[in-house]
């Protein structure tokens, strides 16, 4: 088995952190010569430091903050890893300190290849430099010869979409021109290693879209190394083939990608479940409960399985027929599919009391991508109106087999479909190749060609 790409043996980051000491109080005194000694010795400290390379920490009083402790992972070429976790778990640390921004303050390192970073909007650009000069400049950069940037030069604007902007300085850019400019130039110029951050948040779902798909096409056929990082759990669930979760700068988890999001989503706060503040003894119809119990903790559920939601709806007065009506909407705003409780077929509210109403979904056949309810409580048709929940019940669908990049912009749920291909011989005729496809003589089917054309007005 060939050596890893990226080899990280017992990483550690640490950062000092300054304290300004805070002097409050109605009856605070600070004699001058306590002032005085504080400054003396926060300058030698300081002078100390400049002369030792170190950085220069402002404050009174300092604290040592590990962002990454004992950290240690391999990553085999043409893998991709998701790297996931709470904000501040060391996540960006991590990606700079493999990128050699920062270097690390204890353990070890070792890549295999060219690396290509974009880690921040216009990583690597110079402001005051064309887009076209910072194209070279960052080829460059990457060790690439000119004659191999010229080569790509055409294939990065195209994707970036800023011919028009080539000649313009690039501090004159938006921010979604610089991010679509710096990802086309990392991604093109075909490094070995490809390293990306949170970045492609800042781009449109069309660009995050072009993005994604690039990232799958140069990671499987072309077998290059990407590590990921991203808090959009669809998108690592179908981008990587494995993840690594980050937990206060330490390995929390590491393995397959269904196991990663559930360690990841078990320490989440729990979304998928709304609680009315209407009160109990309210003589109007209002929905008092409503719960999605999806396949795994937290409000994530994997795309295919079983969905249930539940609700529970109030009527201390009487209903002549209750309605309820329940729409999963995606982060487009867009409702995917509806389950509903619909008289004569189903009937409640009659009496006065609770009711729990529980809608199945064998096989959820939609979208990945950010969900939440949307509920109607009403008595149909065209009556009355008694409550109308929107946004309530967030959850996630994701998929962890390989499945081609479906941005809610491409479809709302996935039907069942079956394709067969079929290679045909380019030396005989098409027409004998569809009466061999159709079971048919030729002669059949010029009479059949014939009928049709003179069947038309």
């Amino acid at each position: 088995m060939p050596p890893p790409i990226i080899s990280v043996e017992n990483l550690s980051k640490r950062y000092v952190v300054g304290h300004r000491s805070e002097r409050t109080g109605p009856y605070t005194y600070v004699a001058l010569r306590d002032v005085l000694g504080q400054e003396i010795r926060n300058a030698a400290r300081k002078a100390v430091d400049v002369v030792r390379g170190r950085h220069v920490v402002q404050g009174d009083t300092f604290e040592e903050f590990w962002a990454l402790h004992d950290v240690s992972f391999d990553v085999q070429q043409g893998e991709v890893l998701g790297i996931i976790g709470r904000n501040g778990a060391g996540k960006s640390t991590l990606l700079k300190v493999l990128s050699r921004i920062t270097e690390p303050t204890e353990g070890r390192i070792t890549l295999r290849g060219r690396v290509a970073s974009l880690l921040e909007v216009g990583t690597g650009f110079h402001p005051e430099l064309t887009g076209r000069e910072n194209i070279y400049l960052n080829g460059a950069v990457l060790g690439m010869k000119r004659a191999e940037i010229r080569k790509k030069f055409d294939e990065i604007v195209a994707f970036a979409e800023v011919d028009r902007f080539l000649d313009t300085p690039v501090k004159r850019y938006s921010s979604g021109m610089y991010v679509r400019l710096a990802f086309a130039v990392a991604a093109h110029l075909e490094p070995e290693i490809l390293i990306i951050d949170e970045v492609l948040a800042v781009g449109d779902a069309e660009f995050q879209r072009k993005c994604l798909g690039k990232m799958d096409d140069v990671a499987r056929r072309e077998g290059r190394t990407i590590l990921f990082v991203s808090h959009n759990l669809a998108a690592v669930s179908q981008l990587a083939n494995r993840a690594v979760l980050l937990k206060e700068g330490t390995i929390a988890f590491e393995g397959a990608i269904p196991a990663a999001i559930s360690a990841y989503t078990a320490g989440r706060p729990e979304q998928s479940t709304y609680i009315s503040k209407a009160d109990k003894t309210e003589k109007a119809p209002f929905i008092a409960r409503a719960e999605v119990i999806t396949s795994m903790p937290n409000g994530v559920h994997s795309f295919g399985a079983p969905l249930h939601i539940n609700v529970w709806v109030s009527h201390n007065s009487p209903m002549v027929q209750g309605c309820l009506g329940v729409h999963l909407v995606n982060q487009s705003q867009i409702s995917a599919t509806t389950v509903y409780a619909y008289p004569p077929g189903h009937i409640f509210g009659r009496q006065p009391g609770l009711t729990l109403v529980q809608f199945s979904i064998p096989f959820l056949r939609t979208n990945i991508g950010k969900f939440h309810l949307r509920l109607y409580l009403t008595e149909p048709p065209r009556g009355k109106i008694y409550e109308i929940l929107d946004e309530v019940c967030d959850f996630e669908i994701v998929r962890h087999d390989f499945f081609p990049w479906w941005g809610p912009e491409i479809c709302t749920y996935h039907e069942d479909f079956s394709v067969k291909v079929s290679e045909l011989d380019a030396s005989t005729p098409i027409r004998d190749q569809v009466c061999a496809t159709m079971g048919m003589p030729v002669r059949s089917l010029n009479e059949t060609v014939s009928n049709l054309h003179s069947a038309q007005p």
